[in-house]
């Protein structure tokens, strides 16, 4: 089979002074490929050189750039047929490569991997690092259903090195992407009109100002000099059991299907990846990580509460260099949020005159008219933040949900046949707001359960016994009682707080508990009213279609909805008559729109080829009724330095 395998990658950095468009259609957006042209606008031939920014996707007719290099030793199997660059997959892997039961091609690893993110990429090279140590061959894949890896990656990010001083100590030397110290740590109190400053309760001294998008490239780039294989632009959308109910891999979705369910001319089934061992590491709200906690009742076996979650919005800006300071860390509470939400903004400095800004709004807030997207547009022009932002330009843009419940809500990671990592399970230190550290951590100790369990025939459920003993375990239990604090409104919350940090120092001899589940939280329309915000100006403020198309977002339009309506009556009888459908609002993306039918009354319109995989919908919905699965893969958002 031949595949086809790269397409010159959009740069913000170089498209930076564009205009985007007054409108936005991805219906009409998707990314006409031709292999002339496009190779060699990106300045590659095939002749050119001997290793190039491609990777291949197991699909015809389908085209992405990862952002590194293919192992060098696969090159033998590329060939330049009629202008493009096809992959024959035949060679590939031959000794493990079948075609299974279902028809699909299957491949055969001892470890398969879900998610290139930094708990992936770390469970992959610290499985590798033991296989050189103990002169062990395992064969290691990892799958990431962004185009490449580091697409669909955003954080703050303020970065902890701890977890990568461990795997990898020569990263300073190796050229890591993390060269911004912080330097100086601000901690403010917002007011409509007024900015006070707190003693700073974050100590980021010794933390770096990075973009975790281009981290995990660069990780991706020392996985694969240990020899693990990485495929970007396949979407996971199955669990393989066996009789007995054991994981025993992951499952592609088809590509190729149309809207209405048929087969169009480019169809191909999905590929079976199987594994001795599954680690999912599909990031918050893992769609195929939910389903195993479901499955295995894994909660009630780790004792945890339920999850709760925030939304985090943010965009990057070149600012003009006058007022570039690389490494100052600003945080803020209050204004634009009511005291009654919880939430706070974030302002990183970061190098080459850009600088990272965005608000993180928990989604058990209750006003049903409250818009995230709003409220951060909003915040940019409060008195002490919009001087720092003028004059320079918004080249990127992204939001995606985080885990909140910390220590309470981490479930048993283990279920037979594989473990959950990272932020799949919900390692995040909400008062520190990081959580990549700990991520990275439990895909090492993952991996190093995973490595005795094939090695040595010890049983995977060491990897909860070694959380538990961990550094990780140590920090979020110190950290516990910090986000339920604020379940009683922002002064009672920064009260207990204080009190934890700077006098029980996380001693306390109580637990609290999480409130009610995040949708459940969202209150009846008539309780509230509605709120009016400020239309755009363009300048320091964007409307969503602009915003999107700073997202570099791209589905292919004709493809089944990845958004499902468990009840498609709910939204017209339910959401919009009781809540004034806020799916509307709480969504970053438009990717819902009530519009009048041709009899005038309000429906649900659902623009999936907007999403930007913030994963919102699916938590805050106020019934629960909106399921999301994965698209196509290589859909969703394109971040490169988010």
């Amino acid at each position: 089979m031949l595949k086809i395998i790269s397409r010159t990658k959009w740069n913000p950095l170089k498209n930076r002074h564009h205009n985007p468009p007054h409108f936005f259609n991805s219906s009409t957006s998707s990314h006409q490929f031709h292999p002339q042209s496009d190779f060699s606008s990106s300045g590659y031939s095939p002749e050119a050189s001997n290793s190039f920014n491609s990777l291949l996707f197991l699909s015809h007719n389908r085209f992405f750039s990862p952002g590194y290099s293919v192992n060098r030793g696969n090159f033998k199997n590329l060939s330049w047929i009629g202008g493009g660059l096809l992959w024959n997959s035949s060679l590939v892997g031959s000794k493990r490569s079948f075609c299974s039961g279902s028809g699909r091609e299957s491949m055969e690893y001892d470890v398969v991997i879900v998610g290139a993110g930094p708990a992936g990429l770390s469970a992959a090279i610290r499985l590798k690092q033991l296989c050189v140590e103990k002169d062990v061959d395992l064969s290691v894949c990892v799958v990431e259903k962004g185009a490449e890896v580091g697409a669909h990656i955003l954080s703050g990010n303020v970065f902890e090195s701890r977890a990568l001083d461990e795997l990898l100590p020569e990263w300073k030397q190796e050229q890591a992407p993390i060269d911004t110290p912080v330097l100086s740590d601000k901690f403010w109190l917002l007011t409509k009109s007024r900015a006070f400053s707190l003693p700073s309760p974050f100590d980021n001294k010794g933390n770096y100002v990075i973009s975790l998008s281009q981290l995990v490239r660069w990780m991706a780039t020392k996985a694969e000099e240990l020899g693990v294989e990485i495929y970007p632009g396949f979407a996971a959308s199955e669990i393989l059991y066996n009789t007995n109910k054991e994981v025993v891999g992951i499952a592609t979705n088809d590509m190729g299907i149309s809207k209405d369910g048929s087969k169009k001319h480019n169809f191909q089934r999905g590929v079976e990846l199987k594994g001795r061992v599954t680690l999912l590491s599909e990031g918050c709200r893992g769609s195929l990580s939910e389903k195993i906690i479901e499955e295995y009742n894994l909660r009630n076996k780790g004792k945890a509460q339920h999850q709760t979650y925030a939304l985090g919005i943010k965009e990057v800006w070149e600012i003009d260099a006058s007022k570039h300071q690389p490494g100052f860390v600003l945080h803020t509470l209050g204004w634009p949020l009511d005291y009654k939400t919880y939430g706070g903004s974030f302002l990183y400095h970061m190098k080459d005159n850009l600088v990272s800004i965005g608000l993180v709004v928990a989604l058990d807030y209750q006003n049903p008219y409250l818009n995230p997207y709003e409220e951060f547009q909003k915040l940019k022009h409060h008195p002490a933040i919009k001087p720092m932002l003028e004059g320079g330009s918004c080249i990127q843009y992204g939001a995606r949900t985080l885990n909140e419940g910390g220590f309470q809500s981490i479930p048993y990671p283990v279920f037979p046949g594989g473990a959950i990592i990272g932020c799949s399970a919900g390692f995040l230190n909400v008062p520190k707001i990081k959580g990549t550290h700990t991520a990275m951590k439990s895909g090492m100790l993952a991996a190093e359960s995973a490595f005795g369990l094939l090695h040595e025939g010890l049983m995977m459920d060491r990897y909860w016994d070694k959380l538990q003993t961990s550094w990780i375990w140590e920090e979020l239990y110190k950290a516990r009682n910090y986000r339920p604090a604020f379940e009683y409104g922002l002064v009672p919350g920064l009260t207990m707080s204080a009190l934890e940090h700077y006098i029980l120092r996380g001693k306390s001899p109580w637990t609290l508990k999480h409130g009610k589940f995040d949708h459940e939280a969202t209150n009846v329309a008539k309780l509230h009213s509605p709120i009016h915000y400020p239309k755009p100006d363009g300048v320091i403020s964007f409307d969503v279609p602009t915003s999107l198309y700073r997202s570099n977002t791209n589905h292919d339009h004709d493809q089944p909805t990845h958004l499902r309506l468990k009840d498609p009556l709910i939204p017209d009888q339910v959401n919009l008559p009781e809540y004034a459908g806020p799916e509307s609002r709480y969504c970053p993306a438009r990717v819902y729109e009530y519009l009048p039918d041709d009899s005038g009354d309000m429906k649900l319109q659902i623009n999936a080829q907007n999403c930007l995989h913030c994963k919102a919908c699916d938590i805050k919905d106020p019934k629960q009724n909106i399921n999301w699965t994965v698209p196509e893969g290589g859909g969703g958002p394109g971040y490169s330095v988010m």
